[in-house]
């Protein structure tokens, strides 16, 4: 199944911002955040739905001995505070902007309803959403309980490779140009950076892949 981790090949930015709605533009503006900024915490008030025009949220929460637990880390033209379309009043999870400049397009809720209800195609985009995000979490939960560290990380560059990968036409590797840090990757699969770092680099001496910062070239196993 593909798009586990992210909404598969959709930018939904473009697609249900209300700037590209005529009776909605005038009166909606853009939020900043910077770096290690909250858009929301656990137990407030779930008004709105967000849209990411730029950057990168992280979406998660804080199990009962204090410890983070990274839900998603979501992108440029990705939803989040989806529940409140179904009627949670107040957030079971923190959304934090992980960037510098990260940009987001909040709507509130009637707002969403009143598109909805106005527009069919819209509705359905949305609520395939809410259906794929479901699927993405109850999966992501399978791989953390039953599959160990270096299985997870490799079904999660299969999933990048989905999103992200192309074939290269020089040597026939997939190379995988995403928007992810190490420590990203590390909080998705649920382990530490240095744990990461140590299957990465077995996996590169093993030539079963190729990395640097942005890029992560899958090789071709002769």
């Amino acid at each position: 199944m593909s798009a586990i981790w992210f909404f598969e090949d959709a930018n939904l930015f473009k697609v249900l911002c209300p700037h590209k709605f005529r009776n909605y533009k005038k009166d909606h503006d853009f939020d900043a955040y910077k770096k290690s900024d909250y858009i929301y915490f656990e137990e407030d008030s779930a008004n709105k739905v967000y849209l990411i025009e730029k950057g990168k949220v992280k979406i998660g929460y804080y199990s009962e001995n204090g410890n983070e637990v990274v839900k998603a880390i979501l992108t440029r033209g990705e939803l989040f505070g989806e529940k409140a379309i179904l009627g949670e009043d107040r957030r079971t999870e923190f959304a934090q902007s992980v960037d510098n400049a990260t940009s987001i397009c909040p709507i509130g809720v009637q707002t969403m309803h009143d598109l909805m209800r106005d527009n069919q195609t819209f509705s359905l985009k949305v609520y395939k959403f809410i259906g794929l995000r479901f699927k993405r979490l109850e999966r992501r939960l399978q791989l953390l309980l039953f599959k160990d560290t270096k299985t997870r990380l490799l079904e999660f560059l299969d999933e990048l490779k989905e999103d992200f990968g192309y074939c290269c036409p020089n040597t026939g590797d997939t190379v995988i140009q995403h928007p992810y840090t190490q420590r990203d990757i590390a909080n998705l699969i649920g382990t530490s950076r240095p744990t990461l770092n140590i299957i990465m680099n077995e996996l590169k001496e093993s030539k079963k892949i190729d990395f640097n910062r942005r890029e992560i070239r899958l090789k071709i196993v002769a």
